[in-house]
């Protein structure tokens, strides 16, 4: 079993930044792929970033990518997901995961933190 909390949401200018951390409990963390998707009003939950186990591979929605970076400290059980040029399009509640596998499919992930809303404003 994971156990997984997010933090650093907020709200935040067009064009600024933030970082979210997502902590694990649990040893097994450094086994874990690692995922960040988001849910918007009225909308279906979207992928976002993913990272390996070891950190050596990352993977990133194309609405995301050269803006979000993702990565992970295993010896603080802690994933991350720094978000720059922040767009108003951002907003949304943002939920990390924990799964066996890279996926940018959210049923391939077993377990769900309770997600950090994250608002733009234009």
């Amino acid at each position: 079993q994971v156990q997984l909390v997010e933090s650093g949401g907020g709200l935040v200018q067009a064009g600024g930044s933030l970082r979210l951390s997502c902590a694990a409990s649990g040893r097994t963390f450094n086994s874990y792929t690692m995922g960040w998707f988001r849910q918007a009003p009225g909308k279906e939950r979207e992928f976002v970033a993913a990272i390996s186990w070891s950190g050596g591979s990352t993977y990133y929605a194309d609405s995301v990518k050269g803006r979000f970076t993702i990565s992970r400290d295993n010896a603080k059980n802690t994933v991350y997901l720094q978000m720059n040029s922040l767009k108003p399009e951002d907003t949304a509640v943002y939920y990390c995961a924990a799964g066996d596998l890279a996926s940018d499919y959210d049923q391939q992930y077993d377990f769900w933190g309770q997600g950090t809303q994250v608002t733009v404003s234009s």
